[in-house]
């Protein structure tokens, strides 16, 4: 199993790797807001991660850490 990792507070909340995630483990916090307003991303459902790490890869701002 995958371990995800993220760096919550400059998550910009832009959905980049929700939409690349072929598993839908990632999802927008719906009642978390970080220090520059924005709904960070967090693992609804860390379970199913396959460690793939295309969300790591299409974040553009290095938000999310994969480890297999």
């Amino acid at each position: 199993m995958a371990k995800l990792t993220f760096k919550t507070e400059i998550c910009k909340g832009c959905g980049l790797c929700i939409n690349v995630c072929p598993k839908n483990v990632l999802e927008l916090s719906k009642d978390k807001l970080n220090s520059k307003g924005h709904h960070p991303i967090e693992a609804a459902r860390p379970d199913d991660c396959i460690g793939c790490a295309f969300c790591a890869t299409m974040c553009p701002d290095c938000v999310i850490t994969v480890e297999r």
